[in-house]
């Protein structure tokens, strides 16, 4: 069985759980060296990764962590970890809003500073932020978590333009609606009937197909996509 990332790195951040667990255990397929940070202290990866315990709205742990990660060699970083807080704009809690871009955007902005040196070393880097169909378009109550993904699409573009010509490509994912734990607190099974009833492809995604784009975009096969924000929705947002 081919193995396109045999010898290569990479960081899963949020890879515990949903996307990032398919994520990292995808990438482990592919033959990679996976490591994978979670909040948890006794988070469990995917078998084969390496576990990291961290919290990215504690910022004096974050980057202790990034000074660590700064010395790993990464090659391949997957910005996944994130979280979200729903309510009415002006009922937004500044201290809530403030943990979302920490987590969202600031650990991912972090981690690609400390990742991208050795990546210029060896002329060769895969970037991948997983930002989400929220950071395309918005709806109510999504303030906080809109802003974040957003501004992770616009830095992601900026990083891009910057880092191409050493080999590194960085790209967004966004993911719609994904069947995850999460998604079923969130909209609960009468919410998930009626968004489903949105989608052209009549379902919930999987996480193991984000994976797969993930996976794509980190590989030796993408050799020319950077700076796009890429949505795999079901045609969600086209219609």
């Amino acid at each position: 069985m081919d193995k396109p990332l045999t010898g290569r790195l990479a960081l899963v951040t949020g890879g515990t759980r949903g996307i990032g667990k398919a994520v990292a255990a995808r990438l482990i397929v592919d033959g990679a060296s996976v490591r994978v940070t979670g909040t948890n202290v006794n988070g469990v990866p995917p078998q084969g990764c390496s576990y990291y315990a961290v919290d990215f709205t504690d910022h004096i742990a974050t980057e202790k962590f990034v000074r660590e990660v700064a010395h790993w060699g990464v090659d391949i970083l997957i910005n996944n970890a994130g979280i979200n807080k729903i309510g009415p704009f002006n009922r937004i809690n500044p201290d809530d809003f403030d943990k979302i871009q920490s987590v969202n955007v600031r650990a991912p902005f972090l981690l690609c500073r400390a990742v991208i040196p050795s990546m210029k070393r060896k002329k060769w880097g895969r970037i991948v932020n997983i930002s989400s169909i929220l950071g395309k378009i918005s709806k109510e109550y999504r303030g906080s978590y809109s802003t974040s993904k957003f501004a992770l699409d616009g830095m992601t573009a900026a990083l891009a333009a910057e880092v191409a010509r050493y080999g590194i490509l960085a790209n967004c994912v966004a993911p719609g609606f994904i069947d995850t734990e999460l998604t079923h607190a969130v909209l609960g099974e009468k919410g998930i009937a009626e968004i489903t009833s949105k989608i052209p492809i009549g379902r919930l995604g999987k996480p193991e197909e984000i994976a797969a784009l993930v996976a794509w975009l980190a590989g030796p096969e993408n050799t020319y996509i950077s700076g796009q924000n890429i949505s795999i929705d079901g045609g969600f947002t086209r219609v």
